[in-house]
């Protein structure tokens, strides 16, 4: 489907980067399963000659994902960490990142402990405060790195005001969009330079596959980050790019579950005596709450929260539900659970981007919501 302008993301989800087969007619894209290609002649080609460089089935994958997202270009790499190292390529030594205070473990273990050894600079600033992310722009700063709604105190960032502040000051917006995904958010229509995604979360959503993407619609930027992705050969294969796509066909309709779903679970828990505080973008209490409803078509499925028994009180709603499986990761159509201090983000544990220790994370499956509260109600009754 080469022209994807006028359809509705439903449709995209379904139809973008997927043709059939010109050999066979097959519906779905073939899962290419080869390392190299046969040539016409001496570096003559029909567009594949190494699948490190390229491959057939990515190829759908990366037009699916550049349509979901309104973008130009989109490159696929073998996990979200790499495909953020990847574009982080683009920063050159003594060059400077603001990135937001709450972020994804790993985001910060990459920035702080291994990208910071060659040169760059990071600083971290409260990005719902446009103010205090001008302050932490310097004259050397190439990009602003935020993520909205942030993993894991689901905090909102205005993507078109940030991006605003960021282009004013010379430098780009990069959004990692994982939490929301194009169905619920669409950061470059707002002005963001970079979209980020572990495809392994919504966007695959079985919790089957490893994989990330980075969309753009600058086109010097994406040939910059081409030859970084066939360089550093950090891609997925075909089989995973198959998963992926395959996930994408039901992406709009698991997410409309997924944020139903979660609602009811976040009220639930709002209401119950045990339970201090909810934090989810779709409950009138969430302080972005108005951000929300303009920015986002839909709450998403991550809902995090505290007990007022703290950190024992979280340990023990954790291991005991049954229905929320107690795993890290996020974004598949099973419900998970986890305390983030000590697992997703134990490498910020000694840092100014600590987390609560009491702090519980689940992310809200499809199953039936009255299944959820259920299994819920069941443990905090021992709480």
């Amino acid at each position: 489907m080469s022209n994807t302008t006028n359809f509705h993301i439903e449709t995209l989800a379904v139809h973008a980067g997927v043709e059939p087969d010109p050999m066979t007619g097959a519906v779905m894209t073939p899962i290419y399963q080869t390392s190299t290609y046969a040539q016409d002649d001496v570096a003559v080609h029909k567009g594949y000659e190494y699948s490190r460089t390229d491959n057939p089935t990515r190829t759908a994958l990366q037009t699916s994902l550049a349509a979901l997202e309104n973008g130009r270009f989109a490159l696929c790499f073998s996990s979200g960490m790499a495909a953020i190292d990847t574009l982080l390529r683009l920063v050159k030594p003594n060059e400077h990142v603001v990135c937001g205070n709450d972020v994804y473990g790993g985001t910060y273990r990459l920035f702080d402990k291994i990208l910071s050894q060659y040169g760059i600079t990071f600083s971290f600033a409260e990005t719902t405060d446009l103010d205090a992310v001008a302050a932490a722009i310097q004259p050397n700063t190439r990009f602003v790195w935020v993520e909205t709604p942030t993993n894991p105190m689901l905090k909102l960032t205005d993507i078109a005001a940030l991006a605003q502040v960021a282009h004013d000051n010379g430098a780009q917006l990069a959004v990692d969009n994982t939490f929301a995904s194009p169905v619920l958010q669409r950061p470059l229509t707002l002005g963001a330079d970079f979209v980020i995604h572990s495809t392994t979360k919504y966007i695959g959503g079985h919790s089957d596959v490893v994989g990330g993407a980075v969309i753009t619609n600058d086109e010097a930027a994406y040939k910059q980050l081409k030859f970084l992705q066939n360089a550093i050969g950090a891609v997925p294969g075909p089989m995973d790019c198959f998963l992926t796509l395959r996930g994408i066909k039901t992406l709009a309709l698991r997410m409309g579950a997924h944020c139903r779903n979660a609602t009811m679970v976040a009220q639930f828990l709002a209401d119950h005596p045990a339970v201090a505080q909810v934090i989810y973008p779709g409950l009138e209490s969430h302080p972005q709450y108005e951000l929300a409803q303009r920015q986002m078509a839909g709450p998403g499925g991550m809902v995090s929260f505290v007990l007022h028994g703290g950190e024992p009180a979280a340990r023990l709603v954790a291991r005991e539900a049954k229905l929320f499986t107690l795993a890290e990761s996020l974004g598949g159509v099973e419900s998970l659970i986890e305390l983030p201090a000590p697992m997703t983000h134990a490498s910020v544990a000694d840092s100014p981007l600590a987390v609560d220790p009491g702090l519980v994370r689940v992310s809200v499956g499809i199953e039936n919501a009255d299944d959820l509260i259920m299994d819920l109600g069941a443990v905090l009754k021992k709480v």
